[in-house]
C-alpha cells in the first residue's frame, strides 16, 4: 500500500489508450473512441473482483458515498449510525445528503461495535455505515444481523479495504450496498477516483444517474436523454479509469505482497508481551494494508510513539490525535462550521461536542498502525522490523 508505489507501463499503456482516441468522456463519442471504454471496462473488473451485478465509478469515494447515500433514498433529517473512527469523509458525506450523523462506539476491530448500535438507534433512524477500516473487517454479520432486525439502510465504507472478504464474501457486498475509494494513498489508485457496488438494480440505476445530473443513459446522445432525478456532476474521466483498470489488475500482487510484508512484521512482534493486536473477524480475508496493535495504555503508547520518531522511520499512525481520522480532532464538525447553513433545522443535529465515547477513546488511546509498504526490500523490512521492535520493547 498503496498503488502508486507500483506505478509502471501498465498504466501508462492504459493512459495512452485513451490519449489515442481523444476522448477523455467516460459518455458518448461513440465512434471517435474506437471501442475504448475505461471507465466500462473498470466497473466489469470490480463486478468480477466482487461478485455484484453493478459498478459504478464516480469521481471519489466521497462522491461515491453521497451517491450510495441519495441512491438508496437516504436524505433531511434521516439518522445514520457512524463510526468515529473513520475519515471525516464518511461523515461529511452523511451531511451533504441533508442526513444526521449518530455516532456509536467501536471495538477492538477498530470498526463499529454492533452491540453498540442498539444504544443509539431510534424511530429516526434509516441507515448504518460500518468503515471496515484500515484494510480490515468489521463484525459484518452482526452489523447486518442488526440493520435486517431494526428494517436499516446498510451501507458500507470499503473506502480502506478493497480486496478484504469476510468469510469468502467481498467486503462491500453485504448490504445495499458498497462504496471505494482510489485516492492517491489507497490500495489501488486512479489519482482520485471511487466506486460503488451492489446487487440491487434500482440502485445502481439511480446511482448511475444521480452521479451524472440525473440522465438515465438510455442512448447515445446525453443531450436527449430523459432525467430520472435531480443530480449532481460525480463523474469520473477515462483518464483516471485508465489507471485505476490498470492498478485493479496488480491488485492480486498487491494483496499477496502485502500479506508477506505484514506477516513478516507481525510474527517478529508476536512474541512482546507489553502489545495485543487488533481483532480481524476473518485473518485469511484481511487485505493487509495495515499492522495495528494496542499498547497497554495511553502512556505506553505515547513511548513508543516517542521512540519511533526517534528511530527516523515513519510510516506509522497514533490515530488518537490524527486530524483527520477521529472524532477528537475535529474541530469543524463539533462547531458545525461550514461556509453555507448546514440546515434550516440546526437543532436536529446532536451536540457533537459533549458525545461520550469512552469506549472508543479507551482503544484509540492505545492503538498504534503500521502502514504495509510494497516497496520494501527485504533488507529494508527487515531494518525497518528491528527497529519496530526496539521502539516497543524499549517501553
Amino acid at each position: 500500500m498503496p498503488g502508486f508505489e507500483i506505478f509502471g507501463e501498465e498504466e501508462k499503456q492504459e493512459i495512452n489508450d485513451v490519449i489515442d482516441t481523444g476522448v477523455l468522456f467516460r459518455y458518448g463519442f461513440d465512434a471517435q473512441r474506437k471501442g475504448v471504454w475505461k471507465a466500462r471496462s473498470f466497473e466489469a473488473c470490480l463486478c468480477d473482483l466482487s461478485d455484484v451485478k453493478y459498478a459504478h465509478l464516480c469521481s471519489s469515494g466521497t462522491a461515491a458515498l453521497i451517491t450510495a447515500l441519495a441512491a438508496s433514498g437516504i436524505g433531511a433529517g434521516d439518522q445514520v449510525i457512524v463510526p468515529p473512527f473513520t475519515f471525516i469523509a464518511t461523515i461529511e458525506a452523511v451531511l451533504s445528503v441533508g442526513a444526521v450523523p449518530i455516532f456509536a462506539d467501536i471495538d477492538e476491530t477498530l470498526c463499529l461495535d454492533s452491540d453498540s448500535l442498539y444504544k443509539v438507534v431510534t424511530d429516526k433512524t434509516k441507515a448504518v455505515i460500518p468503515v471496515h477500516m484500515c484494510g480490515s473487517m468489521a463484525q459484518i454479520d452482526k452489523i447486518k444481523e442488526f440493520c435486517d432486525k431494526e428494517n436499516l439502510i446498510l451501507i458500507e465504507d470499503a473506502c480502506q479495504s478493497i480486496g478484504a472478504r469476510f468469510n469468502g464474501k467481498a467486503i462491500g457486498t453485504f448490504g445495499k450496498a458498497g462504496v471505494f475509494s482510489f485516492d492517491p494513498v489507497k490500495t489501488i489508485t486512479c489519482g482520485e477516483g471511487g466506486a460503488i457496488i451492489t446487487n440491487d438494480e434500482e440502485i445502481y440505476l439511480a446511482a448511475e444517474a444521480y452521479a451524472d445530473h440525473g440522465h438515465d443513459h438510455i442512448g447515445d446522445d446525453r443531450g436527449k436523454e430523459n432525467a430520472l432525478y435531480l443530480g449532481t456532476n460525480y463523474r469520473i474521466n477515462e483518464l483516471n479509469a485508465a489507471v485505476g483498470l490498470a492498478q485493479l489488475k496488480k491488485l492480486d500482487f498487491i494483496l499477496k505482497k502485502q500479506k508477506e510484508n505484514k506477516g513478516y512484521i507481525k510474527n517478529a512482534l508476536s512474541n512482546i508481551n507489553n502489545i495485543t493486536f487488533r481483532q480481524i473477524p476473518d485473518e485469511k480475508g484481511d487485505s493487509a494494508t495495515f499492522l495495528s496493535f494496542f499498547a497497554q495504555d495511553e502512556a505506553s503508547a505515547l513511548k513508543i510513539v516517542d521512540n519511533l520518531n526517534k528511530s527516523g522511520i515513519g510510516g506509522y499512525f497514533y490515530w488518537y490525535v490524527n486530524n483527520w481520522h477521529y472524532i477528537k480532532q475535529w474541530k469543524h464538525l463539533k462547531s458545525l462550521k461550514a461556509p453555507n447553513k448546514l440546515t434550516a433545522h440546526p437543532d436536529k443535529y446532536p451536540d457533537y461536542s459533549s458525545i461520550n465515547l469512552k469506549v472508543s477513546d479507551n482503544i484509540m488511546k492505545r492503538t498504534i498502525s503500521i502502514q504495509i509498504k510494497l516497496g520494501w526490500s527485504q533488507t529494508e523490512l527487515a531494518d525497518y522490523t528491528d527497529k519496530l521492535v526496539e521502539a516497543i520493547k524499549a517501553v
